[in-house]
């Protein structure tokens, strides 16, 4: 699905990838690994409105349940329904199976994708230890 290197992320640890006006969300390598062992997803609905930054999904492992916020504002376009069926996927597969939802962003939506962190930035992030939970 996408490649962390093509990928733009949110200090929430949530990766975008867009094809077009359509930006595919996941959670990063770094967050599952914190996250640990996913057992269920409460997906949004599609059709949903959401602005940059809200909580739309939620993700819960053995350790907690986690909000998921959505990177850029749009609208759901999709959920990746493979994930009712195996929570696990987001840890197997952060970057290709495990993506959560897809957002059809508008122009403002994807302007508002420029302002995320690339790789780069985010490992930089990372490693600055703002990102400790």
């Amino acid at each position: 699905m996408s490649k962390p290197e093509t990928c733009r992320f949110a200090k929430s640890h949530e990766w975008i990838h867009f094809k077009g006006h359509v930006g595919s969300v996941g959670v990063s390598e770094h967050a599952q690994k914190e996250i640990s062992d996913v057992v269920f997803v409460e997906l949004p609905k599609p059709g949903r409105k959401v602005a940059q930054g809200e909580a739309c999904a939620v993700v819960e492992s053995v350790k907690a349940a986690f909000d998921i916020y959505a990177p850029v504002a749009g609208e759901i376009a999709a959920v990746n329904e493979a994930l009712v069926k195996d929570p696990a996927l987001i840890n197997r597969e952060p970057h290709d199976g495990g993506w959560l939802f897809q957002i059809k962003a508008d122009d403002a939506g994807l302007a508002s994708a420029e302002a995320l962190m690339d790789l780069k930035k985010y490992e930089q992030f990372l490693a600055s230890g703002a990102a400790a939970h």
